[in-house]
């Protein structure tokens, strides 16, 4: 009889990944650089974004064949990929926010007239996106604060593409009244001038 040793991969993105099986290493060759790319928004580091990622996808591995029973795996992967990001934030004594980070990256900071202005009105936004529901905020994040396509948001997320129009149409509608906006665009305040 021969011993099987249990395999604890290794995921980083140089490393081959060949004991594990085809449909896993598809899954990590599509989705890794995504939620990498999500988590580095929330950590502000890419070495802390990589670590939490790779922990997710070693925690996907040792479970893939349950994974696969899941009604959606690519959603399931999505919540534990959200669950270690927030792992290693509080590891690192931190809490991930993109408040924390997104006001001061906000090109409109570097070319404004008024930048305290802007950094207010940047600030007012990021904090109305973290107070939508997790779907919401999920979407928001991914369509607007990182660029991905409906399409890609999606797949990401393991959900429908009506899934995202919907969510995304309802987080717009939150964040216009949480920001005191009409359906134009413009603010209540405006509107008495």
């Amino acid at each position: 009889m021969t011993e099987q040793n249990p395999v604890r991969p290794t995921l980083s993105g140089a490393v081959s990944l060949p004991k594990l099986p085809p449909d896993f290493r598809a899954f990590h060759q599509l989705y890794r650089a995504d939620y990498i790319r999500w988590a580095d928004l929330f950590l502000g580091s890419r070495a802390d974004a990589e670590e939490a990622v790779d922990t997710a996808f070693e925690q996907l591995a040792l479970n893939w064949s349950e994974v696969l029973c899941q009604p959606v795996p690519e959603a399931y992967a999505w919540k534990v990929v959200k669950n270690r990001t927030v792992d290693v934030a509080r590891a690192r004594g931190r809490r991930p926010s993109i408040v924390d980070i997104a006001a001061f990256e906000t090109r409109a900071l570097q070319q404004a007239v008024d930048p305290i202005g802007e950094l207010e009105e940047s600030l007012s936004i990021y904090q109305a996106i973290s107070a939508l529901p997790e779907r919401q905020f999920d979407v928001v994040v991914l369509r607007y604060c990182l660029g991905y396509g409906t399409a890609e948001t999606a797949d990401i997320m393991g959900i429908t593409v009506a899934g995202v129009r919907s969510n995304a149409r309802y987080a717009r509608q939150r964040l216009k009244q949480a920001l005191g906006l009409d359906e134009h665009g413009r603010g209540h305040d405006e509107l008495a001038d």
